[in-house]
């Protein structure tokens, strides 16, 4: 008996389940994508650098055709997780559809390097709609500055990285409570936002702003000093509307992708959500999660241009973005709507309630990209330690490890060195890239894999006769390429960089390198690679 069991052939997978189980309902996984398409922690800030960038384009109307677009995106990802309903989404469906190597380059790169670049961006958010709001707001003005520093990013990138461990480490069940309460109170102090707007009038917000300006900060007339500020960079805001239909407009498109490009964030973690064969139950997850984050920004814009003033909301962000804001801090708007109740306590309430949307939305660092590093494992390309599952929470915890891990080494040079920073900037265009790839896997996935594809709940869905996925991916393909391309010939994107993509680059090097290893070292072990992608990974 020993003999035949030194002798026997390694298995397929590494065993004959994944260990993982499913642990979340289609009500967790779209709180997940509306937390992923984050219009606080993501669409806020976002604003600051869009308007400027592109003042003649309206932002409304560029959400709204953001969002249609990123619905073709949902659709096709969707016939992806139906059709193959596994933990590691991407990286399942391009090693299965596209190729062995190809896959794990893509997927590995996008879901598992990049997201260690991640961690500082993580940070530098929580630094400036918490930590330096807060500070400003007790009283502390220097206190604040320091947070904007390059230790205290440093400092509050480690905190982002210590919760966003502890979240993943709950396993599926645990977090999926936090961030139900988290999405539960952020909608409430949303509500407190909405109502501060609704029931305040323009002329009270220029009074609570100049006050509140010179009681915290030392400036007086705040109010008129960002106009002139914004003036005297010659910025000039286009009026708030839905159209015309122009190019300034459509140039906005990608830059709203920053923020709203993310609903199917939890693709990577259907192997652990129940329902995830049935189309309906999927699409409407991340379905709900998008247009729920499309309908809250609205909500929120048309009040700040009744209350706050259009204008001057534009003006504070180009004054921001030219480095000659008023305010020593970035001019965080639910802040500056809290100054309308002069109350010190209240204002210190709120902002502690609006960081709920973050402390929702952070565990989303490191929680798909474990499932990815799980599957990599699974299938045997990476060490089998990393598709080790903990008995009690059913969490992959060397995954975690190898996101945890280097996430914390390159924030320390992200934190104390501006070149580093740069080379993070094409970090979303490397994810919006393994989206890109996903959607060719969607669109040949029918003639790749036709018995798989006719087995398909979504090779059903079909509209005038014709199937709906397939043409999806297409449109996705359409305009993941039009977004590419304008990041990278439009310096107003800030993601041209050239030398961030050379480091870019270099990480779809280090991740060939990783694959054409594992497959020198599995061959001598008799596995072959090649073989175990042909096949889908067991539950």
């Amino acid at each position: 008996m020993a003999t035949e069991s030194v002798s026997s052939p390694p298995t397929l997978f590494l065993r004959n389940a994944t260990g993982l189980v499913r642990g979340w309902s289609v009500r967790d996984s779209m709180i997940y994508a509306c937390l992923a398409t984050n219009f606080v922690t993501l669409g806020l800030y976002e604003f600051t650098y869009a308007g400027p960038a592109f003042p003649g384009g309206q932002l409304i109307t560029s959400i709204l055709i953001s969002a249609v677009l990123v619905s073709f995106l949902v659709v096709a990802y969707t016939g992806l997780i139906v059709t193959i309903p596994r933990a590691g989404g991407d990286y399942v469906w391009q090693t299965r559809i596209l190729g062995s190597g190809l896959g794990f380059v893509m997927a590995a790169t996008g879901w598992w390097f990049i997201l260690w670049l991640w961690a500082p961006i993580y940070g530098n958010i929580l630094s400036k709609q918490l930590f330096q709001p807060l500070w400003a707001t007790l009283g502390d003005p220097s206190g604040a500055a320091w947070f904007a520093s390059s230790t205290g990013i440093f400092v509050v990138t480690l905190i982002t990285i210590a919760l966003a461990g502890v979240l993943v480490s709950l396993g599926m069940a645990g977090y999926a409570r936090i961030q139900k309460w988290c999405f539960v109170g952020g909608l409430v102090a949303f509500a407190v936002i909405v109502v501060l707007l609704l029931v305040n009038s323009h002329a009270s917000f220029v009074s609570s702003f100049n006050l509140e300006a010179q009681k915290i900060f030392g400036i007086k007339g705040a109010y008129s000093a960002t106009n002139a500020a914004a003036a005297k960079d010659k910025f000039t805001p286009q009026p708030l509307g839905f159209g015309p239909l122009g190019g300034a407009t459509l140039l906005l498109v990608p830059a709203m992708m920053f923020f709203i490009l993310w609903p199917n964030w939890g693709a990577t973690l259907y192997g652990e959500i129940r329902g995830a064969s049935d189309f309906r139950r999927v699409f409407t997850g991340m379905f709900a999660g998008l247009w729920i984050t499309v309908i809250l920004t609205v909500i929120f814009l048309l009040l700040v241009a009744k209350t706050v003033g259009w204008d001057f909301f534009q003006n504070a962000n180009a004054a921001f973005y030219n480095g000659n804001s008023t305010l020593p801090i970035w001019p965080y708007p639910f802040m500056l709507a809290g100054w309308l109740v002069h109350n010190t306590a209240f204002q210190v309430v709120l902002i502690l309630a609006l960081s709920l949307w973050f402390f929702g939305w952070v565990g989303t660092l490191f929680l798909s990209s474990t499932r990815v590093i799980f599957a990599a494992a699974f299938d045997r390309v990476l060490p089998d330690r990393a598709a080790e599952v903990s008995e009690k929470r059913k969490v992959p915890f060397y995954s975690l490890v190898l996101m945890l891990l280097p996430a914390v080494g390159l924030s320390a040079v992200y934190a104390y060195s501006t070149t580093f920073q740069t080379y993070t900037l094409d970090a979303t265009l490397v994810i919006a890239v393994t989206y890109l790839f996903s959607a060719i896997a969607v669109v040949v996935l029918p003639w790749r894999k036709p018995d798989l594809w006719r087995a398909s709940p979504a090779s059903r869905i079909k509209l005038f006769g014709v199937q709906v996925v397939p043409v999806a991916g297409w449109v996705t393909i359409a305009f993941l390429g039009w977004d590419l391309w304008k990041w990278l010939t439009n310096d107003n994107y800030f993601v041209n960089n050239h030398d961030s993509l050379y480091f870019m680059g270099a990480m779809y090097v280090l991740a060939i390198v990783v694959y054409v290893a594992a497959r020198i070292v599995r061959r001598r072990q008799g596995i072959d690679l090649g073989m175990i992608n042909a096949e889908i990974p067991v539950e």
